[in-house]
């Protein structure tokens, strides 16, 4: 008899289902009220494998950030993630950009293509860039500003190229440009048409350095706190160049050919705080200082200033300005230096921001 019941058992055991080990989602299966319940629910399917997130051959993928530069790329690469914020193509040898380069990209705040070797951009490579805000061109072979550009752009640099012109329609409809940087481009004569920024309503940086402009661009934008033009052939500046700038707090003409500053320039720029006009050639220290109430610094080295006069700076008497000055240089220029008398500078924060220096002849 006790023979017969294990014999039982053991047919019993032979037919029953094979083990299985139940992992964490069997438990929410078994768990879940609708899981093969007869009410036409359906049952939960996942699949046997995840795809990974696609990344450019030879790029480097972290989170929503695209790195493929310094690779050589001769162009924009295939198979860039549709959620990619930055995209980083500086130090290739990219010539041109083509229209569905960026096709998917909807996503992208950042675009950084310095220093490849593009000549052609087409006018529509950058339409699906609709929340682009940060643009990096420089050091390219470009001939022009690129046509249709986002007009959520805050930030554009696309110095060191071969920019002749810049165009009064040139910056359309682009209001949220906030920083531009147009430096060492061949831009010839007055190089920026009249009112060629004057879409950009809240630009507060604008750096045209380096160039060959004989003239300050007119119709430059009120918004604008910072002004550079270092490095060019500028031979004066005029009040009507200067015209409506209230927000001016930086101006920079250093190394020009500058012999002139109008009298009732710096009267346009009512908040300014520096004046770089060093490297020029001026014979006198520019008029209106004296009336200038926020004014800081004031670089004058390097000119042709043969005399300092007691209000040159500060107003008459011993009345100070509103601002006090932190630095004044006037080394280098054929002043007698022990002939400027130590009242000049009144309203001077400290003598150690005072440089004056001796004057060689080379």
């Amino acid at each position: 008899m006790r023979s017969a019941c294990l014999s039982l058992l053991l047919v019993t055991a032979c037919c029953a289902l094979p083990f299985r080990q139940s992992g964490f989602l069997d438990f929410m299966m078994e768990d879940d009220p609708g899981s093969g319940l007869p009410d036409g629910t359906p049952e939960l399917s996942f699949p046997a494998e995840r795809a990974g997130p696609k990344c450019p051959f030879r790029c480097q993928c972290h989170l929503r950030v695209i790195q493929c530069s310094d690779l050589g790329l001769k162009t924009v690469p295939d198979e860039i993630p549709d959620d990619t914020t930055l995209l980083d193509l500086q130090n290739n040898k990219i010539t041109e950009i083509k229209e569905g380069d960026f096709k998917n990209l909807k996503g992208l705040h950042t675009l950084i293509l310095v220093n490849n070797k593009i000549t052609t951009i087409h006018p529509k490579a950058f339409t699906p860039l609709s929340k682009l805000q940060r643009l990096y061109l420089s050091k390219n072979m470009l001939k022009d500003v690129p046509a249709n550009m986002p007009k959520s752009l805050q930030e554009l640099r696309i110095h060191e190229n071969e920019i002749t012109k810049i165009k009064k329609a040139t910056f359309q409809g682009m209001s949220h440009v906030i920083v531009m940087e147009l430096g060492s481009n061949p831009l010839k004569g007055a190089g920026v048409e009249a009112g060629a920024f004057g879409e950009l309503k809240r630009v507060s940086y604008i750096r045209i350095a380096d160039t060959n402009i004989t003239e300050i661009p007119k119709g430059l934008p009120g918004s604008l706190s910072e002004l550079h033009l270092d490095g060019n052939k500028i031979t004066k500046v005029t009040a009507d160049t200067l015209k409506g700038l209230k927000n001016l707090a930086k101006l920079g003409l250093s190394y020009n050919a500058i012999i002139s500053v109008e009298n009732g320039s710096l009267a346009n720029v009512p908040h300014l705080r520096e004046l770089h006009l060093d490297n020029n050639q001026l014979t006198s220290v520019p008029r209106g200082l004296p009336d200038h109430k926020y004014i800081q610094v004031v670089y004058l080295h390097a000119n042709k200033i043969a005399a300092v006069g007691t209000e040159d700076f500060c107003p008459p008497g011993f009345n100070t300005k509103k601002a006090m000055y932190s630095g004044i240089s006037l080394f280098s220029n054929p002043v007698a230096y022990w002939d400027v008398q130590p009242v000049t500078f009144r309203c001077v924060f400290d003598r150690s921001a005072i440089q004056l220096g001796n004057y060689r002849k080379k």
